[in-house]
Order: structure tokens, then sequence, then C-alpha cells
């Protein structure tokens, strides 16, 4: 006769996909250092008035992907890692959003339709070869898309929404 709770991996992978996606509805904590993306519009979840703020820590408790690519802008291969925006969106409850404006310190703006978040892992990159992107370097976020992984993504209405220097997202 057995006893005990048998072991069910996939009793397991539920209950671990339901704990993240409680923590994903939690309220946004207040920022501690200083915010570098601001979050505005049709959203859920805010902790600034109807924005959501976010700091680097913030930013680096969403599930983190790493592309590794070369760009139409930088030289050679790099390895970028950030938040996927598909999982911010979620974060601060858009994921039902159609498209998004995302916004550059210099107020250069891109419409960009959410489906290229589901369909691609497009992330918010904060770093390339494990130093924090600069300004310099297009930082400190930059929407990037994974080009060597595809190679029809290398079009000009993808150079166009790959924004850098990223301060805010719209969701309208």
């Amino acid at each position: 006769m057995q006893t005990g709770i048998a072991f069910r991996p996939s009793l397991l992978l539920l209950a671990c996909l339901a704990s993240f996606s409680l923590a994903l509805a939690a309220p946004l904590a207040e920022p501690t250092g200083k915010v570098l993306l601001t979050l505005s519009g049709d959203i859920a979840h805010s902790n600034k008035g109807d924005e959501a703020h976010f700091d680097r820590a913030m930013l680096d408790a969403l599930p983190s992907h790493v592309i590794e690519t070369h760009t139409p802008w930088h030289r050679g291969k790099g390895r970028y890692e950030g938040p996927l925006i598909r999982a911010l969106l979620e974060r601060v409850g858009a994921d039902d959003a159609e498209q998004v404006r995302i916004r550059a310190l210099n107020h250069y703006e891109a419409q960009v339709p959410v489906a290229d978040f589901r369909r691609h892992d497009v992330i918010l990159a904060m770093t390339r070869d494990g130093e924090p992107l600069s300004i310099r370097e297009y930082g400190p976020l930059f929407v990037l898309y994974p080009f060597d992984e595809h190679p029809e993504l290398l079009t000009e209405a993808i150079r166009f929404r790959s924004v850098w220097h990223v301060e805010r997202i719209i969701v309208p």
C-alpha cells in the first residue's frame, strides 16, 4: 500500500505557474532608486497616481531574457539582457493591449504592435556583455529584437520600433 503524496510533475508545474501569476498580480512597490521607466495609459497596476514607475531593481525583478545578436547599431555580436517586454506589460496589467507607443529621452516615439512581443522574445535591454547600457551605448533601456535568431526582423519597420534611450511606454 502506498502512503503519502505521490510526486506529480504536472501538479508542481501548475503550482509554480499559479504562484508566478499571483506575484505578477501583486501591487507594484514604490521605486526606491532613480526611475528609469514609466508606463502610462490603459494599465491596471500603478504605483504613482495612474502611472507605473520602475527603477533598475524593479526591472531586474521581472523575468529576464538574454539575446545574443548583432544589431544594425553596434559592432560585433553582443550579449544583451533585460526583461521581456511582454512580461513588463503583464506586470502592469496591460497584456491585452494591441499596441504601445514607446518614447525615448529625446521624445522620439514609435508605435509597436504588441503582437511583436508575443511572437518574438523582444527585451528591454539593460546590459550588453554584462555591463549596464550607458546613454552612449543606447541605454539605459533599449528595445531589442532577436535579429540573429530571426533575420527576417532586419527591416526598416523593425529598426524604427527598436527604440533606444527608452523612458516611457504608453498603452493607448
